[in-house]
């Protein structure tokens, strides 16, 4: 099976499974997508969706957000780890919304990605599910599955990035993401993926993933 045969039946598989893809974390607008998108740096999205209602209810805001202190945001949202440095990115890049974005979040990568605490993957996924930019985020579930399914050579994400950007269509990009993360959690995890689950691993798999599936 060639790479675009293997795209073509991942698409079509995906499409059954999750036909609606809702976004995991919880967010009423690009601002509160963009902190909660910070906030899930290796930390669960249900961990994550857990904290962000008790720093929305201070701050939903860039206005209200610096109006509180560093050391009061790292208290809320220190169960998601890495408290120092993402309470120092949340305030310190709502004070550059409100100086430089009228209190905005930016439409583009570029502006984005200037941000503190705002890499490429964050930007990624708050220009796909907020703005409806085409975008590719790839976390670490889409890095492993896309590797899994031999689309990439799995080096780094940048190159899986790329690579998926070659084999599917644009217009699937938003939507795609979404399902190669849900399918990850529920059919193929890190250890021990089981053959009666992960059916395309067991379709289109490499031969070191068809050795991994148990059962």
């Amino acid at each position: 099976m060639t790479k675009k045969e293997k795209a073509n039946f991942i698409l079509h598989a995906l499409n059954e499974i999750y036909p609606e893809t809702p976004v995991p974390l919880n967010h009423k607008d690009a601002y509160t997508l963009l902190i909660a998108v910070l906030l899930s740096a290796q930390c669960t999205d249900e961990r994550v969706n857990q904290i962000t209602p008790l720093l929305f209810r201070k701050a939903s805001s860039p206005q209200d957000m610096i109006k509180l202190s560093i050391d009061e945001i790292r208290e809320i949202i220190k169960p998601c780890g890495l408290s120092p440095k993402k309470s120092s990115a949340i305030w310190h890049l709502s004070q550059i919304l409100l100086t430089k974005h009228n209190g905005e979040v930016p439409q583009s990568f570029e502006s984005l990605e200037e941000l503190p605490g705002v890499g490429h993957k964050t930007a990624s996924v708050v220009m796909s599910q907020a703005f409806g930019v085409p975008a590719f985020p790839v976390d670490t579930h889409i890095h492993r599955l896309l590797t899994r399914w031999g689309l990439t050579s799995g080096k780094n994400v940048e190159q899986t990035e790329a690579d998926a950007k070659k084999l599917f269509p644009k217009e699937c990009w938003n939507k795609l993401h979404l399902q190669i993360i849900f399918y990850g959690r529920s059919h193929s995890p890190a250890r021990s993926p089981k053959r009666e689950i992960d059916f395309i691993t067991l379709k289109i798999g490499t031969k070191k993933a068809l050795l991994e599936l148990k059962g």
